[in-house]
């Protein structure tokens, strides 16, 4: 078994259970409790494993509404934009995208207006950002 394919193993398993305990990992990774500590530190300190968080489903959430958003950056500026949009709290978490928009972003709000206040007052107002475009995500299905 290669170093590859256990650490492709435990990957695979916190991404299905992201609170699934090392003896837990260990056992349906089949290698030791020392091993899965000893990759999971590695994957963290590599940037592999960025974070640990909780799925939520939009539809079930009270008071508020998760938007994606993407945005059309200038290139000359997309370093800087991408910086600073990283800086804002309204900013869940940011993505470089291949597709219609060149970043895409999750945004929190508690609603249309609040996502419009958001996006006028602090996505639109980086230097580079040229467009915003909103989606609301409505209920999660996998």
């Amino acid at each position: 078994m290669t170093a590859s394919a256990t650490a492709d193993r435990i990957l695979g398993i916190l991404e299905e259970d992201a609170q699934a305990s090392v003896s837990e990992i260990a056992e349906r990774a089949d290698v030791s409790k020392p091993t899965v500590r000893k990759y999971v530190r590695q994957l963290e300190e590599d940037g592999v494993i960025v974070g640990y968080s909780a799925e939520v489903d939009p539809k079930k959430l009270t008071g508020q509404s998760i938007a994606l958003v993407g945005m059309d950056v200038d290139s000359e500026q997309y370093v800087d934009a991408t910086n600073d949009l990283k800086e804002l709290d309204a900013v869940e978490s940011l993505y470089s995208s291949s597709g219609d928009h060149m970043l895409m972003a999750e945004i929190r709000a508690a609603d249309g207006d609040a996502l419009g206040e958001v996006i006028n007052d602090h996505i639109l107002e980086v230097d580079g950002v040229t467009a915003a475009h909103p989606c609301f995500l409505q209920e999660r299905l996998k």
